[in-house]
């Protein structure tokens, strides 16, 4: 397996800046996620790691050694994408067999189909093994993709938004055998995709990219506790947090233009500084005797909890709450926060003001 380390990246496509100063470290054996928006910078730096791109500045280390002369196939590295990149005409056991065949690998046969066989196991997909690719499912043909890479035994699986293009039902059970599979397989994986749920999920770390600049970098749990600054508080979670403009008086959160108060109980900052304060939906609640009012504007029933949006003046609010809360749409709702889970972010620069790490 491999460690990866991209020291002071930058990349530009004629007078485009795709990525800019970017250190990244991939651990060895770790599921790495990389989470951003479309023009991020994700699939670049994907890009770059394999030896399809050349940095404009920096260096790419692969297990401490300089690789920025290496080609793609001396990196070692298998690279699976949205789209399946499978041969139509052949079957799926010729597939699997494909990389295995140049020329350079020398791989005898008896080998060839004992690992064919062993992968085809582990992806269950034995049954398929005989049949042409273009008589698959998408989800089949995403694991006949994903085989390919791992019948390579390479030193690093780098994995392009490769279940962006299946069902959500599909997608849930992909992404439950992918981390089984990196776990099993003690590889290194750099995996990018703009779906958070699939980052928060499946990453030991994720890292934030948002206009080719890394903006944080973490375990889950990090990301979502202690988010660097609103964009990622922002980009995290489901529903994400609530973001609320406002200041602190006299020790209490006053938001503006609604001018609705609630406790507070964190950091002590200048009275009158403007403040953003972010508050996880989890950590809103109802209650009859709550300080501060709200209509209830819309209700998502996801089984055993509900997603009520809350309307106070111009602002929305998201709560979660148990399921069996009744509530009805436009009902008039009182409602206050955890004081001790509030998160406060400058108001200009958007940065966490008591961010650590």
């Amino acid at each position: 397996m491999a460690h990866i380390e991209l020291k002071g990246i930058s990349k530009t496509f004629g007078s485009h800046p795709a990525l800019g100063n970017l250190d990244l470290e991939i651990a060895d054996g770790e599921f790495f996620v990389l989470l951003g928006q479309t023009g991020a910078g994700k699939t670049t730096t994907l890009r770059l790691i394999a030896g399809l791109e050349k940095p404009t500045e920096g260096r790419i280390l692969i297990d401490g050694r300089d690789v920025a002369d290496w080609g793609a196939a001396e990196r070692d590295v298998a690279l699976v994408l949205q789209q399946y990149s499978l041969y139509p005409r052949y079957t799926v056991r010729e597939n699997l067999e494909f990389p295995l065949k140049a020329k350079i690998r020398r791989i005898d046969a008896n080998e060839i189909k004992e690992r064919v066989e062993r992968v085809a196991r582990t992806l269950r997909i034995e049954h398929l093994l005989d049949r042409k690719t273009d008589r698959l499912s998408g989800g089949e043909m995403q694991r006949v993709s994903i085989g390919r890479a791992i019948v390579r035994k390479p030193r690093v699986f780098l994995m392009d938004e490769p279940l962006s293009a299946l069902d959500a039902k599909l997608r849930e059970a992909l992404r439950t055998e992918l981390k089984n599979l990196q776990m099993n397989l003690g590889a290194t994986f750099l995996f990018v995709t703009h779906d958070q749920i699939e980052a928060m999920s499946m990453g030991d770390k994720i890292g934030v990219l948002d206009n080719g600049h890394l903006v944080q970098t973490g375990t889950p749990q990090e990301i979502y506790n202690n988010p660097r600054n609103t964009f990622v508080a922002r980009s995290v979670g489901s529903p994400p947090m609530n973001l609320l403009d406002g200041k602190l008086l006299n020790g209490r959160a006053v938001m503006t233009p609604n001018s609705f108060e609630l406790p507070y109980e964190g950091q002590v900052v200048a009275d009158d500084r403007p403040l953003t304060f972010g508050i996880r939906p989890e950590d809103l609640f109802l209650d009859r005797g709550a300080p501060a009012e709200a209509r209830v504007h819309d209700i998502e029933n996801h089984g055993v909890e509900k997603i009520l949006t809350l309307r106070v003046g111009s602002s929305m609010l998201r709560a979660t709450v148990p399921a069996r809360t009744g509530v009805e749409i436009e009902e008039a709702v009182r409602f206050a926060w955890d004081p001790a889970k509030v998160v406060l972010f400058d108001g200009e620069t958007g940065m966490n003001l008591g961010h650590t790490g």
